[in-house]
């Protein structure tokens, strides 16, 4: 199905054509027709599937049919995202769909002076991109009144609740004119997610585009067995021996992410790194040097996994597997994006195998493995019954230990008898004189 389906304005079809789409994403086809019925939607979608678009496009078709006066201090949409890369990433797709438009487009995160936010917020915009924690700071401030928005979007609802938004994401819902349109879209609907839903929505449109934690068919993916000490020195040879050009490496920490950077540059890997201790000027050079191909290698943290957004990414490794099997999806949905394909590498050590069985077990398939010679990781079944046997070997020998200091302590006890035997002898014959 084509976006002219829809019957857009000129203006938007002009801009879904310069943004080079044609055949919308099944999202998009379920999610535009209840969107522009007025209808709450509440709908389940992975990352890379096209969901940007699917809120924005008919929010601004509804805003060229109702025309609004932009109030000061006010909006007319407001869409809230759990990270401030994510909000970023939103606002520039909304800014592309609506470069033909007279709207006006405004992003509030932290990172950012609150005061230069707040002389932008008085002068109103039509559409608000925000993370959470931020806004209710203008709010509180009363920087910012909610009385006119019609349109409220959650993205990535699940992954605001998982980061303790919970509290204020309800004050915002308290602010909000009550009168208005909701749309929430998740990853995952979890008891969490649809608590929300049922507190904020009036009879909402479900829409799931596709099966939840499943992966892209556009990504392929492979596991690289490797001790942990030896991961940074496979991730140079792969990325020599295989030319890999641009690569985007998750890690477990902030250290590991820091540490992993000063290596693969003094390997003469270009590398840079995006992490939530990193300033938001520091984060946007680096991944623009990265875009352009000015650095090889973006490493980063959990951060960054839902909020970047970068065109043609044909690798993610995974140099640490995430701590939630759910993380991995949502890693990995990096690339593979917009029909094109991808390539999601994970190294994991014996310590992972269990998370590496809980990633397999929620996608329902088992992820090929690749073994570089010279790296190989021992048996994890013939390492569990090595150790079986030495703690068996160790308790047997604890039992044989016990009973020779068994019988040492008997012989010495039966020794001490003996000898008070004697000892008594001489007293005793003494008296029979």
């Amino acid at each position: 199905m084509r976006f002219e389906s829809f019957s857009f304005c000129p203006e938007i079809l002009r801009a879904i054509s310069d943004c080079g789409y044609q055949k919308m994403t099944p999202i998009q086809q379920q999610a535009i027709p209840a969107i522009r019925r007025g209808q709450d939607v509440l709908a389940s979608a992975q990352t890379g599937t096209g969901k940007t678009a699917a809120f924005a496009l008919p929010i601004l078709q509804k805003m060229v049919e109702n025309p609004s006066e932009t109030l000061k201090s006010n909006t007319r949409v407001l869409i809230l995202t759990p990270t401030r890369e994510l909000a970023a990433q939103v606002a520039e797709n909304v800014e592309a769909y609506s470069k033909y438009l007279n709207f006006s487009v405004l992003t509030i995160y932290g990172g950012v002076k609150v005061e230069t936010q707040a002389q932008k917020l008085k002068r109103g915009a039509d559409i608000i991109v925000a993370t959470p924690g931020r806004l209710l700071e203008h709010l509180t401030a009363c920087n910012l009144s909610l009385s006119s928005v019609d349109f409220l979007v959650l993205d990535e609802a699940d992954r605001m609740l998982d980061m303790g938004f919970s509290a204020d994401i309800q004050k915002i819902l308290q602010a909000v004119n009550k009168k208005r349109q909701n749309l929430l879209f998740s990853a995952t609907f979890s008891s969490a997610v649809k608590k929300l839903a049922n507190e904020m929505m009036i009879k909402p449109q479900v829409i799931s585009a596709d099966k939840q934690n499943t992966t892209a068919d556009t990504v392929s993916q492979v596991v690289y067995p490797v001790e942990q000490r030896r991961k940074r020195e496979l991730l140079s040879e792969l990325i020599g021996k295989k030319n890999w050009q641009q690569v985007l490496v998750f890690t477990a920490t902030r250290d590991a992410a820091d540490t992993l950077v000063k290596e693969l540059n003094l390997d003469g890997i270009p590398s840079e790194v995006v992490h939530g201790e990193k300033a938001q000027g520091s984060r946007r050079r680096a991944l623009r040097e990265f875009v352009s191909g000015k650095v090889r290698v973006l490493v980063a943290t959990e951060v960054a996994a839902r909020g970047l957004d970068i065109p043609s990414l044909e690798y993610v490794v995974n140099f640490d597997l995430p701590f939630l099997a759910e993380d991995y999806v949502h890693r990995i949905g990096r690339t593979g994006r917009a029909g094109k394909s991808g390539v999601a590498i994970s190294f994991v050590s014996r310590e992972e195998e269990r998370t590496l069985a809980d990633i397999e077990k929620l996608i329902g398939q088992k992820i090929r493995r690749i073994t570089v010679p010279g790296y190989e990781v021992g048996s994890r079944d013939l390492l569990l019954k090595q150790l079986q046997t030495r703690r068996s070997f160790a308790k047997k020998q604890q039992r044989q230990d016990n009973v020779s200091e068994q019988m040492i302590a008997e012989k010495s006890m039966q020794g001490r008898r003996v000898k008070m035997k004697v000892g008594q002898a001489p007293s005793k014959a003494k008296k029979l004189k």
